[in-house]
């Protein structure tokens, strides 16, 4: 009889080799509850195309459940030019699959907003403000009750630059400005989330399939066959993060980590640390 241990860990191993034929021609896409004309706003400012996927569990949960329309902001589209027609056309799958609507922040489908990053912010204020004057307007255009966007030390220098250019548009809007946001994670975890929002199996296989759309992506990388691990991980973190040291773990199996603020006033007033599980209304958060 093999080694109990070894033989859970093979268990892993032989999983991952078995999704090595999950990818979009197999995808389906879930089906979802029609939006109503005055449909509460989740604006999502994904640095690249896949972060909607990746960072996307709140603003699915949010459209899949309570009917909130999502606008996916593709911050850039990489940086490989080659690419970019495709990962556009990748993404607006990827969206169309989550029921998400895609917006190129740049307002050309080509190519989204460039350079975007600490350094540029601190050495082109042309360009940067430019950037930034892009995203306050498509804030003000959307009137959003919810921004989603990267934590300020997300470990991608784009990743940060998102994170940047956001709060800089923010504050441009001025102090009568008044909305919440979460702040996600996936290159670099965050210290102190305030929100753990659990993931059911069908939402979990909602996000693979939906990030299985970026065909060019993860043809070189199939991450999208890690995700699950990613919120597994994410359940452990949020046990002591979300919750105090030393809290017992929830009897959550997959989970999604965000940073959880309420802007108002020019500036962001943390929230109080919150499990959401598959079955409470994340809408009754996010109250105006």
């Amino acid at each position: 009889m093999p080694e109990p241990f070894a033989a859970y860990v093979a268990g892993f191993e032989d999983l991952l080799s078995s999704g090595h034929g999950l990818h979009a021609s197999v995808a389906r896409a879930p089906k979802l509850p029609a939006l109503t004309r005055d449909a509460p706003v989740c604006l999502m400012f994904s640095p690249h195309p896949d972060d909607e996927a990746i960072s996307g569990a709140l603003p699915w949960r949010l459209r899949a459940q309570s009917g909130w329309r999502v606008v996916n902001i593709a911050v850039t589209l990489g940086s490989n030019t080659q690419r970019r027609d495709a990962r556009w056309s990748e993404l607006c799958a990827c969206c169309a699959f989550l029921g998400f609507d895609p917006v190129s922040a740049s307002g050309e489908t080509h190519h989204g907003l460039e350079r975007i990053s600490r350094m540029t912010q601190q050495t082109d204020r042309p360009h940067w403000g430019n950037c930034v004057a892009r995203v306050a307007a498509l804030i003000a255009l959307y009137r959003p009750r919810l921004i989603v966007f990267p934590h300020a030390d997300d470990g991608h220098a784009v990743h940060i630059g998102t994170h940047l250019l956001v709060k800089d548009a923010l504050l441009r809007l001025g102090p009568d400005l008044q909305v919440y946001l979460a702040l996600s994670e996936y290159w670099n975890t965050q210290s102190d989330p305030g929100l753990m929002v659990e993931l059911g199996n069908s939402d979990v296989a909602a996000l693979i399939g939906a990030l299985s759309q970026h065909v060019g992506e993860v043809r070189r990388n199939p991450y999208h066959l890690s995700l699950p691990a990613w919120f597994i991980d994410s359940v452990r973190r949020g046990a002591e993060r979300v919750r105090p040291p030393g809290s017992p773990a929830p009897e959550f199996r997959f989970a999604s980590l965000y940073g959880w603020e309420r802007w108002t006033g020019a500036i962001g007033q943390p929230m109080g640390g919150q499990l959401l599980p598959v079955g409470a209304s994340l809408a009754d958060l996010f109250v105006r």
